[in-house]
Parts: C-alpha cells; sequence; structure tokens
C-alpha cells in the first residue's frame, strides 16, 4: 500500500525548501498540489511523475485525488506553501483519513512558514510569545476572528496576520488596527513582507498607528509587535524576556516592577496616541500617584519634555532648582549625576531668613535668591504656589529667563491662580497639573520623565533606580 507525505515547501524560495520535503519530492510516484507551488518544486521532479495541480479552491479534490493514488500502492507528496500544518493540506489529509476509515500511512514534513520568513527579514519580531491569525472569514465566522483579535491585543502577543485582504475583503484588516490601537501604544512596531522570499518581495516597518492597510494585499504577512519590541538599525527587536537583560547581568528588580507598572497603565489609558513626550510624562505621573485623572488634568506644552531633554543633553541646562527641598530628594541622584545635572533648593540658605518678612515667604526668598544666581534652570514646583508666583513675576520683570517650568503646586490657597499665571509664557516649556492637584512627588518624577526622555520610545523606565 502507498502513502501520502504532507510537505511543506516554504515561503517561495527554492532555498527555504528544507532537504526532507526535497528527497520526498525526488521520491514521489505523484504530485499533488495547487499549480501555483509545482514552479518550486520542478527541477527536483523525477522523471515519470505523476504531478497533478489544482486551481485555488480545490483543497478537498486535491486531498481525495491523493488518496486515489496512494491506494493504488504510490507514493505520493502532497505540497502546500509554507508550512504544511499551518493553513495548509495537513489537516484535511488527517480528516479526510478518519473519513474514509483509511488505512494509508500519513507523514508530514514540517515546511519554513510565511510568517517565519518575514519575521527573518524584519530582523527578531517573534523573540516572545507569538500567535497567527488568518483574516480570512470563508471558512471561519467573523465574530470568532474579532474575538481572537482582541484576545492576542489584550494578551500582548505578537501577532502574524495571514491573509490580510482580498479583492473581495477589503475591510477586516482596517478592524485589527482600530482593536490593536484599542489595546496597545501607536508607538508599536508593525513590520510586513510582500512575497516573502520571492523575486517580487517587499519589506516594510512602520508603527500600528501609521501602517495603511492599502498597502497590502493577499500574499503580504503582517508581524505586529508587543508591548516591548522596538526598532533598531532598520529592524524590530522583541527581546526574548519581558525584562530586558543588560550586559552586567540584568536589571534590577525594582526597574523591573516599574517597568511592569508602566505596560499596566499604558494599557489602561483612555487617549492612545499621545504624542511622546507628553505620554512619557503622563506615565510617570500616573505611576507616582495611582491617578489617571492625571490623563486629564496634565498639560504639557508642544514637545516639552523633548525640548528640555535636547538642553539637558546639549548642556544649556545645568540646573534643576525646586521650591521644597522634597522635590529635590526625589530627584534621581543617579540621573542627575550620569548626567552633569545639579538640583538644588534655597529654601535653607541662610541667607532666606534675612529676606523673610510680613509681605514675602520662605519659598518665594527661595526664588528670589535662585533666580539671582541660575535665572536660566528648569524651575520646579511641587508644594508652594507663592513661589511659582514670585518666579513669574520675575519673569515678566526680566530677571528671570527660565529653560522651562514644572508647575505642580499642591492646596486650596492661589493654587489654581498660580498655573494660570504661568501659561501666558509661551516661549517658556512648561509642564503643568491643572488644578488643585499636585505635590513634591510629582514635581520630582516630572523632572525624572525629562532626565530620562531617551528611554521613552522602548518604554523602559527605572535606569536610574
Amino acid at each position: 500500500m502507498g502513502k501520502i507525505i504532507v510537505a511543506g515547501i516554504g515561503p517561495g524560495s527554492k532555498e527555504d525548501i528544507t532537504p526532507a520535503v526535497l528527497e520526498a519530492v525526488r521520491q514521489a510516484d505523484a504530485i499533488v498540489g495547487y499549480k501555483y507551488y509545482f514552479q518550486f518544486i520542478e527541477a527536483y521532479v523525477k522523471e515519470g511523475c505523476e504531478c497533478i495541480d489544482t486551481g485555488m479552491k480545490k483543497e478537498r479534490e486535491r486531498a481525495e485525488q491523493a488518496f486515489l493514488l496512494a491506494e493504488q500502492g504510490k507514493t505520493v507528496v502532497v505540497i502546500s506553501s509554507g508550512d504544511a500544518g499551518l493553513y495548509g493540506m495537513a489537516p484535511l489529509i488527517y480528516e479526510m483519513k478518519q473519513e474514509r476509515v483509511s488505512d494509508i500511512e500519513i507523514i508530514t514534513l514540517p515546511g519554513i512558514s510565511a510568517f517565519q520568513k518575514a519575521a527573518s527579514l524584519l530582523g527578531a519580531p517573534i523573540g516572545h510569545d507569538v500567535c497567527i491569525i488568518s483574516l480570512s472569514d470563508l471558512m471561519t465566522p467573523w465574530e470568532v476572528i474579532e474575538r481572537r483579535i482582541k484576545a492576542a491585543a489584550e494578551g500582548d502577543f505578537v501577532t502574524a496576520v495571514y491573509n490580510p485582504k482580498s479583492h473581495g475583503r477589503y475591510w477586516q484588516l482596517y478592524r485589527l488596527q482600530e482593536l490593536f490601537l484599542n489595546g496597545r501604544s501607536a508607538d508599536t512596531p508593525v513590520g510586513y513582507v510582500r512575497q516573502a522570499g520571492r523575486e517580487e518581495q517587499e519589506v516594510r516597518i512602520t508603527t500600528l498607528a501609521d501602517f495603511d492597510p492599502e498597502d497590502v494585499d493577499m500574499f503580504t504577512v503582517i508581524l505586529i509587535g508587543n508591548s516591548q519590541s522596538y526598532v533598531a538599525d532598520g529592524k524590530i527587536i522583541t527581546p526574548r524576556g519581558y525584562y530586558r537583560e543588560k550586559a552586567d547581568g540584568g536589571t534590577k528588580i525594582g526597574q523591573e516592577i516599574m517597568m511592569e507598572s508602566f505596560r499596566t497603565i499604558a494599557g489602561e489609558l483612555h487617549g492612545k496616541d499621545y504624542p511622546l513626550g507628553h505620554k512619557w510624562a503622563l506615565l510617570h505621573a500616573i505611576h507616582t500617584t495611582a491617578d489617571f485623572d492625571m490623563e486629564n488634568i496634565l498639560y504639557t506644552d508642544p514637545k516639552a519634555v523633548e525640548t528640555l531633554y535636547n538642553k539637558v543633553k546639549d548642556g544649556t541646562l545645568k540646573t534643576i532648582v525646586t521650591d521644597v527641598t522634597m522635590v529635590t530628594s526625589g530627584i534621581r541622584k543617579g540621573a542627575l549625576q550620569r548626567l552633569g545635572i545639579e538640583a538644588k533648593c534655597y529654601l535653607s540658605d541662610p541667607r532666606v531668613s534675612e529676606m523673610v518678612n510680613e509681605n514675602i515667604t520662605r519659598t518665594q526668598a527661595g526664588i528670589r535668591l535662585a533666580v539671582e544666581e541660575h535665572p536660566d534652570a528648569l524651575f520646579a514646583f511641587g508644594n508652594a504656589p507663592t513661589a511659582l508666583m514670585e518666579l513669574c513675576d520675575l519673569i515678566r520683570k526680566g530677571k528671570a529667563r527660565p529653560a522651562g517650568i514644572i508647575a505642580a503646586p499642591v492646596g486650596f490657597v492661589h493654587v489654581r491662580e498660580s498655573k494660570h499665571m504661568v501659561k501666558p509664557f509661551k516661549d517658556i516649556p512648561k509642564i503643568i497639573v491643572e488644578g488643585r492637584k499636585g505635590g513634591s512627588n510629582l514635581a520630582a518624577t516630572l523632572c525624572n520623565a525629562i532626565l530620562t526622555f531617551d528611554d521613552a520610545e522602548q518604554l523602559k523606565p527605572g535606569r536610574d533606580l
């Protein structure tokens, strides 16, 4: 009695066909498959081998033909693109064996799948848990497919998308993008490869927000990264673990916890398309307070975080002045040392006592001293609205020209007004916690967000813990 070998011939290049499959093709008495695939194996078919090719959507007919030939005592190879077990002929052959109550021996030979080939061309996007979803609803109800898409997005799987689009199916990929954007960052890397391994091959990398479904067709495989995926040197990289290892042996436990917290916060934000600088500041603010109202009350000037970070990097911002010592204490010492920044509070300066009277508070006096010595500092306020108001007055008098202002005083008297006073200074980058909320911890964490902005794209906080 004959046998059936179900063989995956890879994504479409002769170099990607495994030796085992090539040997099976050489020994076959008959080969059955979709006619388009024969071009990849014709050089290896032995003389006299019976080749039976059919068009698309003839899978059941091909399976029946394979059994008829095997029952005649022939060794039959049924070819599938990619891996025969993945949206290929293997499941149908095994099902038909049960239907026919057949004794024909079935052998399955694995092949390189299209998503694996695409992944190799994109870099290393499938370094962690992966799921594969076909958007074809010919044999699976769309309700089931959509449920699986939601689960993949929520589960933070790297996701490979097969059958993304055809002439009759144009909207499904748009729906998948919409569902993923509900739970993933807009900056999530997306790579897609058309005709992987073939002469017409095209490889592209973009983000979840910028991905255009019109750029793909039925010959395209799409790979969507997880929350840890990032792009470096034009390649997508998904780390093997959620907590990326450092050269010195690994991240500290505190950083691991902080990274997990940031991922959790990012997944629960109502808005998904925040500019990176604002989002980085927002994640820090919520992480420090566990208050998602920050999404409504944290204000940042356009590119305020980016601008202030660049001033740190180019050396024009060398000093952070705070209104109270609690803010200074909360700014990470490791970041200050790494970047050569000094954080100062003048509240305990002996000169402050000499300046205090019935018309000026200690924090106001501290700001006056600070402006005399560091008029171009980044000023961070987490406690005293009077100190923030003092700075505003000194700016208007031309005595202060801050690199930036973090306005997060807390309380009930003059707090809102002090924050309103800051906004008219259009040429000064500002981060403001609107309303009554604020605090030294918030002012400090917003400083930390600026100092670590280069970690924002990879969502990797806490390196200086």
